[in-house]
């Protein structure tokens, strides 16, 4: 078993029972799941980047990237329907634990002037979305290697209903998140 998963067994349910006042294990909330999403706009001008894309989510995250389709066809950005728009990622169990622990670790604190998440970042319902702006943060991508920089994004579910919930959880988890 993963630190971050036997972390959120052993001390997060505790606390967040003592400080929210579950009565049970299973209504606390939990991560469900993380998905990694990269926009492959620039594939149009670029047909390598496609491929370029595909091997660094592979790298990032251990999957195969699943293919985003456009849904119909926006003239204006020379987009057709049916085209390929992005590829992404959906981590659960282990991988999604071990992947979340990557970016609380190690991605964030390699962010060049990272100050901390702002707390805009969480939904209403709970969820955390972050931007990263270069997938070089990742110790997967070598630096010598990259051709082309591109931004990812993050998205981690949880099950938490409110968004003071979801601050909660992830203070504890551990993520660098800014005080109001």
């Amino acid at each position: 078993m993963n630190n971050l998963k036997e972390k959120y067994l052993k001390e997060i349910i505790p606390e967040l029972k003592k400080q929210m006042g579950y009565q049970n294990n299973l209504a606390v909330p939990r991560l469900k799941k993380a998905v990694v999403n990269v926009g492959t706009g620039r594939a149009i001008r670029d047909p390598k980047f496609i491929d370029v894309v595909v091997s660094t989510l592979a790298r990032i995250t251990g999957q195969k990237p699943v293919f985003t389709k456009a849904k119909k066809s926006i003239s204006n950005f020379k987009v057709r329907q049916g085209m390929t728009i992005g590829a992404m990622v959906t981590l659960r169990g282990n991988r999604m634990y071990d992947f979340v622990e990557k970016i609380i670790k190690i991605s964030l604190p390699r962010t060049r002037d990272f100050r901390g998440l702002p707390l805009k970042m969480i939904g209403n319902q709970g969820n955390l979305s972050i931007g990263i702006k270069e997938h070089t943060v990742f110790p997967e991508i070598k630096t010598d290697e990259v051709e082309t920089i591109h931004g990812l994004e993050v998205n981690i579910a949880t099950s938490a209903k409110t968004k003071k919930e979801g601050i909660l959880l992830f203070k504890l988890l551990g993520f660098p998140l800014q005080e109001e």
